[in-house]
């Protein structure tokens, strides 16, 4: 294919020959295979050089883009190449913040940010441990997952906890709670919690279990998860919903929906981030992003006199 596409750029045999550092029968014999091979000419000889024949001119575009599928690929695995592939559990949370502003402190560094269909610690733990992804953001230690015994050692996966995330209740404008400037867990007691998408065995399904039995919450999961813009439009139409979310994620609604953010206090519950990654992972740029995690998303106290609230498992 190479040779096929730097015949017809240069339109001679002998320079073709010279862009691949091949002797011209070298370039002869390769596109007689490739035409012997599909049963076509590909070229004519004329005494200007190599013409594509109508079957050439054909055949060139595809030849070019196999060349490039294949360049991509080859980058993809080549180490100082291939892109950083970093695992998020979805794209709106604080830990994709963290990665957009990662980037921008380094705009060299090629990333691959993706997702794992929403699966738990021990689908991501796999993954870095297998090398498909270079790290992952989640909280680990969750009693449902045994991706706590996978980590700081086993295997050569390493765990550091990075972010302690805040939580806010988020409410239409007629909900009782709507016009408060903070609230404590204990005033959502017989408030209806709609966090649709949690699934069981994952460590958000635990942490949300943990603090719904530490406060006596009624967080429910109830009813198909159609996205974040329907749950948005059924806060914006309800007196009694209201759902929990981190403060550094990142929602956008229609200004008539007047959502509230409202503040957690006394204690602020916190959602403990953490990275997880292979200590062998040759990659160049991972050690540049494990630095930014540590300077610049150390976990720290949602509040200055600490009254926060964590789960008892988290690493």
């Amino acid at each position: 294919m190479r040779t096929v596409v730097a015949v017809a750029r240069t339109g001679q045999f002998q320079q073709a020959a010279a862009e691949l550092a091949i002797t011209q029968q070298a370039v002869s014999k390769r596109v007689a295979a490739l035409e012997k091979d599909l049963g076509v000419r590909l070229f004519t000889r004329t005494p200007r050089g190599a013409e594509l024949t109508i079957d050439g001119q054909a055949f060139l575009p595809h030849a070019r883009e196999l060349l490039r599928a294949a360049d991509r690929a080859l980058a993809c695995v080549r180490p100082g190449h291939r892109a950083l592939r970093v695992e998020v559990i979805n794209r709106r949370i604080a830990t994709a913040t963290l990665l957009r502003e990662f980037h921008g402190a380094h705009p060299d560094v090629e990333l691959d940010v993706v997702t794992l269909a929403e699966a738990g610690t021990d689908t991501a733990v796999a993954a870095v441990r297998a090398g498909t992804i270079d790290a992952a953001f989640r909280a680990v230690g969750a009693p449902s997952t045994s991706a706590a015994a996978a980590v700081d050692g086993l295997w050569g996966v390493a765990v550091r906890r990075i972010l302690d995330e805040p939580h806010q209740l988020l409410t239409g404008p007629w909900h009782p709670l709507a016009a408060a400037r903070s609230v404590t867990p204990a005033q959502l007691v017989g408030h209806r919690l709609w966090i649709p998408g949690i699934l069981p065995g994952t460590e958000w399904g635990a942490y949300y279990a943990e603090l719904a039995a530490a406060f006596g919450l009624g967080i429910d999961a109830i009813g198909p998860n159609f996205g974040t813009e329907h749950l948005l439009d059924a806060l914006a139409d309800s007196a009694t919903l209201a759902t929990l979310v981190g403060a550094g994620t990142r929602l956008v609604w229609p200004a008539q929906h007047d959502l509230r953010r409202i503040p957690l206090r006394d204690p602020t519950p916190v959602y403990p981030h953490s990275v997880i990654w292979r200590r062998d992972n040759p990659h160049p740029a991972l050690p540049a992003l494990l630095r930014y995690l540590r300077d610049a998303a150390a976990p720290r106290p949602a509040r200055p006199d600490g009254a926060v609230w964590t789960p008892t498992w988290a690493a």
